[in-house]
């Protein structure tokens, strides 16, 4: 993932996922479910600020959606309006505004 600060964002995917750090280098940062588990995901510095909408859409399916949105948006996210309108889920955006989504939970 590219990243103005590899390792700010980093920590907080770490955080966001419940994922540990492999590496915690500045120009490479490694975050994986557990530690010989793949895949993960790499934060790498650019010089060039997020312009579009993410070529890599993450969704989050939690039990509880509400839930997990507002801790979340504790871990420092915020709303994002990518037109998505009224739907189900809740379009969030990370510290440097990559959206995701956290879906309702899957009904039996």
């Amino acid at each position: 993932m590219d990243a103005a600060d590899p390792v700010a964002l980093g920590r907080w995917w770490t955080e966001a996922l419940g994922w540990v750090v492999v590496n915690d280098a500045a120009d490479e940062y490694e975050i994986r479910p557990e530690k010989d588990r793949l895949p993960g995901l790499l934060f790498v510095p650019v010089p060039e600020g997020k312009t579009v909408k993410n070529r890599l859409h993450l969704d989050f399916r939690p039990d509880d959606r509400d839930a997990e949105v507002a801790r979340l948006l504790a871990l420092g996210a915020r709303h994002a309006d990518i037109g998505q309108g009224e739907q189900t889920w809740v379009t969030l955006a990370d510290p440097e505004d990559n959206e995701f989504c956290v879906l309702s939970s899957r009904r039996g």
